[in-house]
């Protein structure tokens, strides 16, 4: 499937901002670029519906009827009913809740099941629940290879087993952790399973009823929208956990797991994410080098978005990979990973990040809040990682160049035999 770059480009109001011209963005894992249709109904909404919503007169009405939308057209794309999709604050805020809404249906010494693979918001918030007399047990990272052997997590789980949590793939390590797989497994041993999705969603808002998950979490502002979270908790599990929502509200299931009132404009322009895959799926479909394999629209836009970002990311990790002097963290085959890749070197971090800021191209440095999992990697977290993440919006062009640019940052090397090799096999 090819991407109509130019046609995404016209989709995103940054890609015409003078400021960020003659930029490259590769930090899109802390936050991607919004589309044109968040940003329009944003303003709008702000312009003229910034009102209390779900009253009588057209301006509430209409308010409240921007927030609905949302939640069904997102709820479409995600492949599940309406009142299972709930938004709040951010991922970290929505897991914190969740975790206390948990509490109701843990005793002491039943145990749970967390990784050091999970950015904190999906780890922290389970471990407090130890002091309630849970029983928390790791499920552990290779220290090599940052990956989640599945053949560890069948010792971990025992009979007193109530809840495992795992990412879908790691902001770090990127690996993608074979969701629907490991649910089946937890879910045959009457396990419950919070996923969190932070790290994937924005390569292709999943099938959250294929994978099995009985909560699904990740951030809109990572997938092309406004500064909110969004999970999905299926019903049967919903009606289970704790009210963290007002008492008198306890009834009305989007608002049972909102402690503080939604931010109604950005929940309202959230739709505009749909109504970006919508125009994406559209448009390609008009163009004859464009080959859907099948599928609905949600299926197609996934695969479009997937097709566009692998040959940059193979690019990118076939160059870090020839280089002795460079650790990637993680797989470094493309199709194993997200389009994120962390890397060390014997240079500081920091350094090399301020050294591309200063050729124009964006990337972060740090720990990225997966403190415990660099630990397990052997990696300094006060040190950190280089971090350089892309999306379907980026270009080979950018690619050739961010590569031309860690070459002289990092210091011009000379591939190994079995690098040159690869680098061969690719051209032919």
């Amino acid at each position: 499937m090819k991407l109509d770059l130019e046609f995404v480009r016209r989709q995103f109001p940054a890609f015409a901002e003078p400021s960020l011209a003659q930029q490259a963005f590769f930090e899109n894992a802390g936050g991607s670029y919004p589309c044109a249709a968040v940003v329009d109904r944003l303003g709008e909404y702000y312009r003229r519906l910034k009102v209390q919503p779900y009253y009588a007169f057209p301006a509430s009405t209409e308010a409240g009827e921007w927030m609905d939308a949302s939640r069904l057209r997102l709820a479409e794309y995600l492949e599940v009913s309406p009142p299972e999709v709930h938004f709040g604050p951010s991922t970290s805020q929505n897991t914190y809740v969740l975790a206390q809404a948990f509490r109701a249906l843990l005793q002491p010494g039943d145990e749970i099941i967390v990784t050091n693979q999970d950015h904190e918001a999906n780890s922290g918030a389970w471990r407090r629940l130890a002091s309630q007399g849970v029983v928390v047990r790791e499920w552990a990272v290779d220290p090599d290879s940052g990956v989640l052997e599945e053949a560890q997590l069948d010792r971990l789980i025992s009979p007193r087993t109530r809840l495992l949590t795992f990412p879908h793939a790691s902001n770090v390590v990127a690996h993608i952790n074979r969701v629907a797989h490991i649910t089946a497994r937890a879910r045959a041993a009457g396990v419950t399973t919070v996923v969190d999705g932070v790290a994937w969603a924005p390569h292709g808002l999943p099938d959250v009823a294929a994978l099995g998950a009985d909560v699904y979490l990740f951030s809109l502002y990572k997938t092309y929208g406004p500064h909110q979270g969004l999970m999905v908790v299926r019903s049967a599990l919903l009606q289970r956990l704790a009210n963290e929502g007002h008492y008198f509200n306890a009834a009305e299931g989007h608002k049972r797991l909102v402690p503080a009132g939604p931010d109604h404009a950005q929940i309202a322009a959230a739709r505009g994410i749909a109504e970006y895959f919508d125009a994406l799926d559209a448009h390609h479909a008009t163009l004859p080098e464009t080959h859907a394999t099948g599928g609905g629209r949600a299926e197609r836009v996934r695969q479009l978005l997937r097709s566009a970002e692998l040959p940059l990311l193979a690019q990118l990790l076939e160059y870090l990979g020839s280089r002795k002097d460079v650790r990637i963290l993680g797989p470094s085959v493309a199709t194993q990973r997200a389009a994120t890749v962390a890397f060390v070197s014997a240079h500081d971090p920091g350094d090399v990040v301020s050294a591309l800021a200063k050729r124009g191209f964006m990337a972060g440095n740090g720990n990225f809040y997966a403190v415990r999992l660099l630990e397990a990697l052997g990696v300094d977290p006060q040190r950190g990682a280089v971090r350089l993440s892309l999306l379907h919006y980026n270009s080979a062009e950018e690619i050739a160049a961010l590569i031309e640019v860690l070459e002289e940052t990092l210091g011009r090397h000379t591939p190994s035999p079995t690098a040159r090799s690869r680098q061969h096999d690719h051209a032919s």
